[in-house]
Parts: structure tokens; sequence; C-alpha cells
């Protein structure tokens, strides 16, 4: 287990705290192109798939959503929506209001097939599982603890009526959860939780760490998992197993990078699959909300999307005395699109590939999904003449990207330009076609967020046919 480091910021903590290297303290205007490409290694040919056209549905809400928040330095950030389908087909998407969560029921083709189910005192979307019968929900719930804050928990609902609410952060355990970051997965048998934790008593005490807790299909909690983890954790993804710990990866600032925690809630010895300077607000946004995600290939490999500032540079900080800590200086100013491959579970796959370069462009929300039977769909959204400090950048937003590469990074289409927006987790319906929910609105990333979220009363659900 990863020993606690003493801290008092976290993400969404509008402070940011400030590196133990020389980071980017000044403001710099980085002039540059729309957006670049990294070279391929594969051309593309009349036979090889070609995107097709993203159609949308319009759902309208109950409520009003407010569809953005304030990350680091109150960068502009998607407010989260998860979309997941059910084994029957149907869709279920869930989105935060302030009268709780919302779980809107779709049909197959994304259109509302009956009321939302608000649970009531929800904090946010931290996960969600569609069931025939309903769905669970991974969110923040109120809580008695020392620091005042929410406590995670898992709820279930069966036919309109919640059959469980198993909190997974207390006073027993000595943590809350002011923030999840979170994932929920299911395989068939289990849940799987992976969120942030704030300690609350114990070694851990006003330290922030992770926590990954299984449930039972009935909400008992089952052995396994960890309760501190990567710390800070500023990124977590999750990908459910038929047998064994479940597949995970975190983005850890104190050891700078994004590493291999399953099964192992990533002490000091956790494969690295990319070293990052991921102080506060460095690193480039927080899975799976904000950037990447976790697909599995038939054959049992991962890929996993970021966005990357890379690494010219990485050592051990001698300054630290329990040797655990590192000092990466970053390759580029602005955050770039990179995928990672997993050879299994456990074992990283040679390094990144990077698909853009421009140095001037900030590419933001990266996520990717499978398509088809062996090909992988990479987005992101890019700003132009980015400004950066501190890790975080505004600019001018010049479109949503959408890429095919294969399961080695190569290209397979170029980048095409789409007016739907990604801005959460994204399904995969029975024909492998690919559904999300997002708000209708165009972004601007030109500067950074102050007061209240503006609100919408519809969202779009896209699909993409492979």
């Amino acid at each position: 287990m990863t020993n606690a480091r003493p801290t008092t910021s976290h993400r969404r903590r509008h402070v940011a705290r400030k590196p133990l290297a020389a980071g980017l303290g000044a403001v710099g205007v980085l002039a540059g192109a729309w957006y670049a490409t990294a070279t391929p290694t594969t051309t593309t040919t009349a036979a090889a798939p070609r995107l097709a056209a993203v159609t949308n549905t319009t759902v309208n809400l109950a409520a009003r959503f407010p569809y953005l928040s304030a990350g680091y330095n109150n960068t502009r950030e998607w407010t989260r929506t998860a979309t997941a389908v059910a084994p029957n087909g149907t869709l279920r998407v869930a989105w935060p209001a302030s009268d709780g969560v919302h779980v809107t029921p779709l049909t197959a083709a994304g259109k509302r097939s009956g009321a939302d189910t608000v649970v009531k005192g929800a904090k946010e979307v931290g996960g969600l599982v569609a069931h025939n019968d309903g769905f669970a929900l991974l969110t923040r719930v109120s809580d008695t603890n020392k620091w005042k804050e929410t406590a995670a928990a898992l709820i279930r609902y069966k036919n309109g009526t919640q059959a469980f609410r198993t909190k997974l952060t207390g006073t027993a355990s000595h943590d809350t959860a002011p923030l999840l970051d979170g994932q929920l997965t299911w395989n068939g048998t289990k849940y799987g939780t992976y969120f942030v934790v704030h300690g609350a008593g114990g070694f851990a005490d006003g330290h922030f760490g992770d926590k990954l807790s299984y449930v039972s299909a009935k909400g008992a909690k089952l052995t396994g998992g960890w309760s501190w983890g990567c710390s800070h954790n500023e990124g977590i993804a999750l990908h459910a197993e038929t047998t064994g710990a479940f597949t995970s990866l975190c983005f850890d600032d104190w050891r700078s990078g994004l590493f291999v925690s399953t099964g192992i809630g990533a002490p000091d010895n956790a494969p690295a699959v990319q070293r990052e300077q991921c102080w506060a607000g460095y690193c480039g946004g927080t899975f799976a909300g904000r950037t990447g995600d976790l697909v599995k290939s038939s054959t049992g490999r991962y890929a996993t999307a970021f966005a990357s500032r890379g690494a010219a540079s990485a050592a051990k900080n001698p300054a630290d005395a329990s040797g655990r800590g590192w000092t990466v200086k970053p390759k580029t100013s602005t955050h770039q699109v990179a995928v990672a491959f997993l050879k299994n579970r456990n074992t990283p796959a040679g390094k990144p590939v990077y698909l853009t370069s421009a140095a001037g462009t900030e590419n933001v929300n990266v996520h990717i999904a499978p398509y088809g039977k062996d090909r992988l769909l990479v987005s992101w959204e890019s700003l132009k003449n980015a400004k950066c400090s501190a890790g975080t950048c505004t600019g001018t937003f010049t479109g949503t990207h959408l890429r095919l590469i294969d399961w080695n990074g190569a290209l397979k289409t170029p980048d095409k330009v789409v007016q739907a927006r990604i801005s959460g987790d994204v399904a995969t319906l029975k024909d492998g076609s690919l559904t999300w929910a997002y708000a209708p609105v165009t972004p601007s990333y030109a500067s950074a967020l102050t007061g209240a979220s503006p609100t919408t009363t519809t969202l779009k659900v896209a699909r993409l046919k492979p």
C-alpha cells in the first residue's frame, strides 16, 4: 500500500498546487496550425473501413442540466454524462440536476421510453450500469464526517424502486468522497467501483488517494480491491473481468504518470504506462469523463487514450526522502493525443503512440472506443492558439475530431470533424454501433468558467455505426 503524502489540494480545488520541478508558471502564447497528425504508419486503402455519419436524436429533459464544470484554474470542462446499454439493448443516460441525478430510459434507437428516475440526494455521475430492469449508479451522497464531505455510494434501482444504497466510504474506513472521478463496471456477477477518497482519520488523515471496492448483485461489500492506492489519483480507468481482479489504471501525481494498478492498488513498483508531469491540473484530464477509457480486444490486449504532454526527462526526485517521488519535465507545453496499449491486464506494451503533434494546439476530452471487429475510434477536441499556464490551457475551439486506428495505433482514416460532442461515457450496442449523450452546444475554451454553469433542457443522443 502506498503511504499518503501531506496535502490539502486535489482536482477541482481552484488553486493549483506548485510542482517540485519548474513548470509552466508564466503564460506563453503558442501559435500554430489548427491541428497536425503524427505520420501514419499505414496508408488508407479502398477496402479500409470509413467513418459513417454521426446521427442524432433529441431528448427533452425534465430538469435543467448544468453542462459545464470548473476544473483546475476554473478551466471549462464538460459535466459528465454516462450512457449505458442493457442486455436487452435499451439505454440509460445519467446526468446531474439540482434535485439529484436523473437517469433517463431510452429505446435502442435513442428515444425516450419513460419518465426519469431521479436519485434524490445524489451529487455526481461516477459511473452507470444499465440492467434490463433498471440501473446501478456510482454517486455521492450526504454523510457525517470530520470534513463535512459526501460519501461514495452505489445505488441500485429495479423497476423504478430503490433496491439498495450501499455506502462505500465512512467513519469505520476513515474516508470520504468529496468527488469521485470514478468508474463503475459489472461482470454479470459483481460490480467494481473505483473512485477518489479523502482520508478522514487513520494513517491517511487529510490526504487524497483512491479506493477500489467490489459489491455483490444484492449490494453487499465483497473482498478484494483496496482501501488506499494511487495518491493522488488524477485519473481512473476500470475494465470488468470475468475472473480475477478487474483491470485498472490510474494517473498518480506523486510518482508522476499513468500506471497499471490492477490487483495491487498501484504501490511503488506499479508498471508505468507513461511518465507524465501529473501535479494537480497538469495531467490531461480524468478518466472517463474527460479523457480516455480502457478498451479490451478479442485477443486480450487493452488500449487507452489520454491527453499527454509527454516526458522530456523523468527521474526520481532527490528532494523526496521517501524515494517514491518523481520529477518529470514535460516534452510539450500543450497536451497531445496519445494511445497506449497493454499486452494483458498487468503489462504495458511499448511506448504510447501519438496522434497529434502541433505545438500550438491544445487537445482535450480524449476518448477511445471499439469500432467494429478490429478498429478503435479515438476522439478529441482541439484548441488553436493555446495559452497555457500551470498545466491548463485556453484557446479557440476548432472542432471535435474522430479518427480510426488499428490495434497498433496505425491510421485507418483521416480525421473527421463532427458537430457531435463527447462529454462522458460511450456505450457499445449489440450491432457494434457506438452511442453517447451530450449537451447540444458549441464549446468555448477562450476563458475560465466563473459563476454558475449554463444549463440545457435537451440532450442529443448520438450514434455512430461501424
